[in-house]
């Protein structure tokens, strides 16, 4: 991937806050690369951060789908897009680590499936990559779009 590509990516992205009257600061930068996927990542920094991450982060994630799109256009494939705004990806993955830990001690010990609604995509992705090597459980999603749900199941 070219670095015009990512300065016409920030540019685009810079013209819709603009537009969206809100003053951010964006570094647009390529992320981990494997073999299935490229990623970008794209760090917005702004005094309107609540705004722009919105209740439980769902602004956010509709930037990201938004800044997708506009990866898709520029470079004319799919990628993987990450939207960070200030640090709250970080403070929510560590309290999605804490939340999994203490719902697979639950389903360890009461043998029972524990259920977790309420995560997007990305959270359900994010648990069940954290609790892939746990040896006392396993993790599953179940259900169809809004309805979908993580378990936590014990390993028999």
């Amino acid at each position: 991937m070219k670095n015009t590509n990512l300065e016409n990516i920030k540019n685009e992205l810079d013209s819709l806050m603009n537009e969206l009257g809100i003053e951010a600061e964006l570094k647009v930068s390529l992320g981990e690369k494997t073999e299935e996927e490229e990623t970008i990542n794209i760090q917005i920094e702004s005094p309107e951060a609540a705004s722009l991450i919105g209740f439980h982060g769902e602004t956010m994630h509709a930037l990201q789908l938004i800044s997708s799109f506009l990866c898709h256009k520029q470079l004319d494939k799919w990628v993987r897009v990450v939207v960070n705004i200030g640090d709250y990806r970080q403070k929510r993955e560590e309290q999605l680590k804490n939340l999994a830990l203490s719902i697979a001690m639950r389903a360890k010990f009461s043998k029972e499936t524990q259920i977790v609604p309420n995560l997007n995509s990305s959270e359900r992705r994010f648990v069940h990559m954290f609790l892939a090597d746990n040896p006392d459980v396993y993790s599953e999603s179940e259900g169809e779009g809004r309805n979908r749900v993580l378990t936590i199941k014990p390993k028999v």
